[in-house]
Protein backbone atom coordinates (compact mmCIF):
# COMPACT_ATOMS: atom_id res chain seq x y z
CA UNK A 1 0.00 0.00 0.00
CA UNK A 2 1.28 3.26 -0.96
CA UNK A 3 0.73 7.22 0.12
CA UNK A 4 -1.41 8.68 -2.49
CA UNK A 5 -2.62 11.95 -3.06
CA UNK A 6 -5.00 12.65 -6.08
CA UNK A 7 -6.10 16.05 -7.54
CA UNK A 8 -8.44 17.00 -9.73
CA UNK A 9 -12.02 14.81 -9.35
CA UNK A 10 -13.63 15.55 -12.52
CA UNK A 11 -15.55 13.25 -14.65
CA UNK A 12 -12.12 11.25 -15.24
CA UNK A 13 -10.14 11.35 -12.07
CA UNK A 14 -13.14 10.74 -9.57
CA UNK A 15 -13.25 7.15 -10.78
CA UNK A 16 -9.57 7.03 -11.55
CA UNK A 17 -9.21 8.02 -7.36
CA UNK A 18 -11.49 5.62 -6.91
CA UNK A 19 -9.60 2.85 -8.24
CA UNK A 20 -6.31 4.01 -6.41
CA UNK A 21 -8.64 3.26 -3.29
CA UNK A 22 -10.44 0.42 -4.05
CA UNK A 23 -8.56 -2.17 -6.80
CA UNK A 24 -4.93 -0.65 -5.36
CA UNK A 25 -5.83 -0.37 -1.55
CA UNK A 26 -3.75 2.10 -1.47
CA UNK A 27 -4.43 5.53 1.41
CA UNK A 28 -5.98 8.24 -0.44
CA UNK A 29 -6.00 11.84 -0.16
CA UNK A 30 -8.16 13.90 -2.24
CA UNK A 31 -7.96 17.48 -2.86
CA UNK A 32 -10.56 19.19 -5.59
CA UNK A 33 -11.25 22.94 -6.23
CA UNK A 34 -15.07 22.27 -5.84
CA UNK A 35 -14.84 20.91 -2.08
CA UNK A 36 -18.45 19.18 -2.67
CA UNK A 37 -17.28 17.12 -4.77
CA UNK A 38 -13.68 15.94 -2.62
CA UNK A 39 -16.08 15.32 0.29
CA UNK A 40 -18.59 13.26 -1.79
CA UNK A 41 -15.39 11.47 -2.80
CA UNK A 42 -14.34 10.45 0.85
CA UNK A 43 -18.10 9.81 1.76
CA UNK A 44 -18.02 6.92 -1.28
CA UNK A 45 -14.57 5.64 -0.92
CA UNK A 46 -12.93 6.61 2.38
CA UNK A 47 -9.69 8.31 2.34
CA UNK A 48 -9.31 11.93 3.39
CA UNK A 49 -9.69 15.49 2.20
CA UNK A 50 -7.30 18.23 1.72
CA UNK A 51 -8.13 21.82 1.39
CA UNK A 52 -5.32 22.48 -0.72
CA UNK A 53 -2.72 20.71 -3.34
CA UNK A 54 0.14 21.12 -1.03
CA UNK A 55 -1.85 19.73 1.88
CA UNK A 56 -2.72 16.55 -0.26
CA UNK A 57 0.78 16.33 -1.44
CA UNK A 58 2.80 16.80 1.97
CA UNK A 59 4.43 13.23 2.73
CA UNK A 60 2.70 11.32 -0.11
CA UNK A 61 4.84 8.95 -2.07
CA UNK A 62 2.99 9.22 -5.47
CA UNK A 63 0.66 12.11 -6.20
CA UNK A 64 -1.43 12.27 -9.05
CA UNK A 65 -3.68 15.39 -11.20
CA UNK A 66 -6.24 15.02 -13.93
CA UNK A 67 -7.25 18.85 -14.07
CA UNK A 68 -8.22 20.95 -17.18
CA UNK A 69 -5.54 22.69 -19.12
CA UNK A 70 -2.11 23.90 -18.64
CA UNK A 71 -3.03 26.80 -16.16
CA UNK A 72 -5.05 24.35 -14.08
CA UNK A 73 -1.67 22.37 -13.91
CA UNK A 74 0.45 24.99 -12.61
CA UNK A 75 -1.80 25.88 -10.24
CA UNK A 76 -2.34 23.07 -8.87
CA UNK A 77 1.69 22.28 -8.55
CA UNK A 78 4.02 25.59 -8.55
CA UNK A 79 1.04 27.71 -7.67
CA UNK A 80 1.24 29.86 -3.99
CA UNK A 81 -0.51 26.43 -2.53
CA UNK A 82 0.52 23.79 -5.11
CA UNK A 83 1.74 20.35 -4.55
CA UNK A 84 5.29 21.51 -5.59
CA UNK A 85 5.75 23.16 -2.28
CA UNK A 86 5.19 19.78 -0.30
CA UNK A 87 6.16 17.25 -2.39
CA UNK A 88 8.57 14.65 0.10
CA UNK A 89 12.24 13.86 -1.74
CA UNK A 90 12.34 10.86 -3.69
CA UNK A 91 8.09 10.95 -4.54
CA UNK A 92 6.50 11.01 -7.58
CA UNK A 93 4.17 13.13 -9.12
CA UNK A 94 2.08 11.63 -12.09
CA UNK A 95 0.07 13.86 -14.38
CA UNK A 96 -3.11 12.25 -16.34
CA UNK A 97 -4.16 15.61 -17.56
CA UNK A 98 -3.52 16.27 -21.21
CA UNK A 99 -1.89 19.26 -21.57
CA UNK A 100 0.94 20.39 -23.85
CA UNK A 101 4.49 18.83 -24.34
CA UNK A 102 6.10 22.53 -23.20
CA UNK A 103 4.28 22.40 -19.58
CA UNK A 104 5.68 18.52 -18.99
CA UNK A 105 8.91 19.68 -19.35
CA UNK A 106 8.77 22.72 -17.47
CA UNK A 107 6.83 21.06 -14.61
CA UNK A 108 9.82 17.84 -15.11
CA UNK A 109 12.55 20.65 -14.35
CA UNK A 110 10.51 21.91 -11.49
CA UNK A 111 10.27 18.31 -9.96
CA UNK A 112 14.13 17.69 -10.76
CA UNK A 113 14.94 20.70 -8.76
CA UNK A 114 13.09 19.91 -5.62
CA UNK A 115 14.28 16.34 -5.35
CA UNK A 116 11.31 14.61 -6.57
CA UNK A 117 10.56 13.25 -10.19
CA UNK A 118 7.52 14.40 -12.51
CA UNK A 119 5.80 11.93 -15.26
CA UNK A 120 3.69 13.26 -17.72
CA UNK A 121 0.66 10.27 -18.19
CA UNK A 122 -2.08 11.74 -20.35
CA UNK A 123 -5.14 8.90 -20.61
CA UNK A 124 -7.18 7.47 -23.41
CA UNK A 125 -9.89 5.45 -22.75
CA UNK A 126 -12.55 8.49 -22.14
CA UNK A 127 -15.24 8.34 -19.18
CA UNK A 128 -16.19 4.51 -20.00
CA UNK A 129 -12.57 3.90 -19.39
CA UNK A 130 -11.74 5.46 -16.31
CA UNK A 131 -15.09 4.05 -14.89
CA UNK A 132 -14.20 0.46 -15.50
CA UNK A 133 -9.96 0.98 -14.60
CA UNK A 134 -9.07 0.19 -18.18
CA UNK A 135 -7.43 3.33 -19.50
CA UNK A 136 -4.77 3.66 -21.60
CA UNK A 137 -1.65 5.42 -19.88
CA UNK A 138 1.14 7.10 -22.38
CA UNK A 139 4.01 8.37 -20.77
CA UNK A 140 7.11 10.65 -20.47
CA UNK A 141 9.92 10.80 -17.75
CA UNK A 142 12.56 8.36 -16.55
CA UNK A 143 12.46 5.07 -16.24
CA UNK A 144 13.01 5.00 -12.52
CA UNK A 145 10.68 6.85 -11.62
CA UNK A 146 8.31 5.23 -14.25
CA UNK A 147 9.08 1.16 -12.42
CA UNK A 148 8.26 2.84 -9.32
CA UNK A 149 4.90 4.15 -10.22
CA UNK A 150 3.80 1.32 -12.52
CA UNK A 151 2.45 -0.96 -10.21
CA UNK A 152 0.51 1.90 -8.76
CA UNK A 153 -0.85 3.46 -12.10
CA UNK A 154 -1.96 -0.30 -13.37
CA UNK A 155 -5.04 0.30 -10.70
CA UNK A 156 -6.86 2.38 -13.57
CA UNK A 157 -5.35 1.47 -16.56
CA UNK A 158 -5.26 -1.43 -18.89
CA UNK A 159 -2.22 -0.40 -20.82
CA UNK A 160 0.63 1.51 -19.49
CA UNK A 161 3.88 2.44 -21.16
CA UNK A 162 6.71 4.79 -21.04
CA UNK A 163 7.13 6.44 -24.14
CA UNK A 164 10.15 9.00 -23.65
CA UNK A 165 11.69 11.35 -21.91
CA UNK A 166 9.61 14.40 -20.17
CA UNK A 167 7.10 15.51 -22.99
CA UNK A 168 7.05 12.11 -24.75
CA UNK A 169 3.76 11.20 -22.93
CA UNK A 170 2.04 14.04 -24.17
CA UNK A 171 2.87 13.99 -27.68
CA UNK A 172 1.91 10.27 -27.82
CA UNK A 173 -2.00 11.55 -27.26
CA UNK A 174 -1.50 14.61 -29.50
CA UNK A 175 -1.01 11.54 -31.96
CA UNK A 176 -4.18 9.27 -30.30
CA UNK A 177 -6.32 12.41 -30.84
CA UNK A 178 -5.18 13.22 -34.60
CA UNK A 179 -5.80 9.76 -35.67
CA UNK A 180 -9.49 8.90 -33.83
CA UNK A 181 -10.44 13.11 -35.17
CA UNK A 182 -9.48 11.80 -38.86
CA UNK A 183 -11.16 7.91 -37.99
CA UNK A 184 -14.50 9.85 -36.45
CA UNK A 185 -14.66 12.15 -39.15
CA UNK A 186 -14.40 8.92 -41.69
CA UNK A 187 -16.91 7.05 -40.06
CA UNK A 188 -19.13 9.71 -39.96
CA UNK A 189 -19.14 10.82 -43.81
CA UNK A 190 -19.63 6.70 -44.13
CA UNK A 191 -22.78 6.36 -42.24
CA UNK A 192 -23.85 9.47 -44.00
CA UNK A 193 -23.17 8.28 -46.94
CA UNK A 194 -25.06 4.51 -45.73
CA UNK A 195 -28.39 6.38 -45.04
CA UNK A 196 -28.61 8.35 -47.98
CA UNK A 197 -27.95 5.21 -49.88
CA UNK A 198 -30.72 4.02 -48.33
CA UNK A 199 -28.69 1.10 -46.95
CA UNK A 200 -29.32 -0.86 -43.27
CA UNK A 201 -26.28 0.73 -41.67
CA UNK A 202 -26.45 -2.09 -38.71
CA UNK A 203 -25.74 -4.73 -41.59
CA UNK A 204 -23.21 -2.88 -43.17
CA UNK A 205 -21.10 -2.32 -40.21
CA UNK A 206 -21.62 -5.57 -39.00
CA UNK A 207 -19.56 -6.59 -42.22
CA UNK A 208 -17.63 -3.83 -42.62
CA UNK A 209 -16.12 -3.83 -39.23
CA UNK A 210 -14.23 -7.38 -39.38
CA UNK A 211 -12.57 -5.63 -42.24
CA UNK A 212 -9.86 -3.31 -42.75
CA UNK A 213 -12.01 -0.16 -42.03
CA UNK A 214 -12.80 -1.92 -38.30
CA UNK A 215 -11.91 0.59 -35.05
CA UNK A 216 -12.89 1.34 -31.83
CA UNK A 217 -15.26 3.86 -32.96
CA UNK A 218 -17.07 2.04 -35.03
CA UNK A 219 -17.35 -0.97 -32.90
CA UNK A 220 -18.66 1.57 -29.91
CA UNK A 221 -20.08 5.22 -31.75
CA UNK A 222 -22.20 3.71 -34.93
CA UNK A 223 -25.26 2.39 -33.06
CA UNK A 224 -25.68 5.29 -31.25
CA UNK A 225 -24.50 7.51 -34.57
CA UNK A 226 -26.91 5.97 -36.26
CA UNK A 227 -29.85 6.89 -34.19
CA UNK A 228 -28.49 10.25 -33.46
CA UNK A 229 -27.93 10.01 -29.83
CA UNK A 230 -24.31 12.17 -28.81
CA UNK A 231 -25.02 13.14 -25.22
CA UNK A 232 -22.35 11.01 -23.02
CA UNK A 233 -18.97 10.60 -23.88
CA UNK A 234 -16.10 12.58 -24.76
CA UNK A 235 -17.26 15.94 -25.13
CA UNK A 236 -16.36 18.30 -28.20
CA UNK A 237 -15.04 21.04 -26.21
CA UNK A 238 -12.61 18.64 -24.65
CA UNK A 239 -11.60 17.19 -27.93
CA UNK A 240 -11.62 21.09 -29.45
CA UNK A 241 -8.49 21.64 -26.61
CA UNK A 242 -6.78 18.70 -27.40
CA UNK A 243 -7.27 19.26 -31.03
CA UNK A 244 -5.72 23.32 -30.22
CA UNK A 245 -2.79 21.32 -28.48
CA UNK A 246 -1.78 19.23 -31.39
CA UNK A 247 -1.64 21.94 -33.92
CA UNK A 248 -0.18 24.51 -31.49
CA UNK A 249 2.89 21.43 -31.19
CA UNK A 250 2.44 21.43 -35.30
CA UNK A 251 3.38 24.52 -35.35
CA UNK A 252 6.36 24.34 -33.59
CA UNK A 253 7.84 21.63 -34.91
CA UNK A 254 6.48 21.71 -38.60
CA UNK A 255 4.48 18.66 -38.57
CA UNK A 256 1.66 19.27 -41.82
CA UNK A 257 -1.75 18.56 -40.33
CA UNK A 258 -4.46 19.34 -42.31
CA UNK A 259 -7.12 16.57 -42.36
CA UNK A 260 -6.70 17.38 -38.11
CA UNK A 261 -7.03 21.44 -38.53
CA UNK A 262 -10.35 20.54 -40.80
CA UNK A 263 -11.81 18.37 -38.38
CA UNK A 264 -11.18 20.88 -35.41
CA UNK A 265 -13.33 23.25 -37.69
CA UNK A 266 -15.99 20.55 -38.15
CA UNK A 267 -16.02 20.62 -34.20
CA UNK A 268 -16.61 24.50 -34.01
CA UNK A 269 -19.45 23.91 -36.83
CA UNK A 270 -21.04 21.06 -34.12
CA UNK A 271 -20.33 24.05 -31.22
CA UNK A 272 -22.14 26.63 -32.94
CA UNK A 273 -24.93 23.88 -33.32
CA UNK A 274 -25.46 23.50 -29.61
CA UNK A 275 -23.28 20.75 -29.34
CA UNK A 276 -20.20 21.75 -26.86
CA UNK A 277 -20.89 18.65 -24.43
CA UNK A 278 -22.56 16.50 -27.16
CA UNK A 279 -19.74 13.18 -27.55
CA UNK A 280 -17.09 13.27 -30.07
CA UNK A 281 -18.99 10.98 -32.86
CA UNK A 282 -21.54 13.98 -33.38
CA UNK A 283 -19.47 14.81 -36.23
CA UNK A 284 -22.71 12.81 -38.21
CA UNK A 285 -24.95 15.74 -36.73
CA UNK A 286 -22.96 18.33 -38.66
CA UNK A 287 -23.12 16.55 -41.93
CA UNK A 288 -27.35 15.91 -41.71
CA UNK A 289 -28.15 19.24 -40.39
Amino acid sequence: MASVAFLGLGVMGYPMAGHLRNKGGHDVAVYNRTKAKAEQWVGQHGGSLALTPAEAAKGKDFVFSCVGNDDDLRSVTTGPEGAFKSMKKGSVFIDNTTASAEVARELAAAAEAGGFSFLDAPVSGGQAGAENGVLTVMVGGEQEAFDRARPVIDAYARMVGLMGSAGAGQLTKMINQITIAGLVQGLAEGIHFGKRAGLDIEKVIKVISKGAAGSWQMENRHKTMNAGKYDFGFAVDWMRKDLGICLTEADRNGAKLPVTALVDQFYKDVQAMGGKRWDTSSLLARLEK
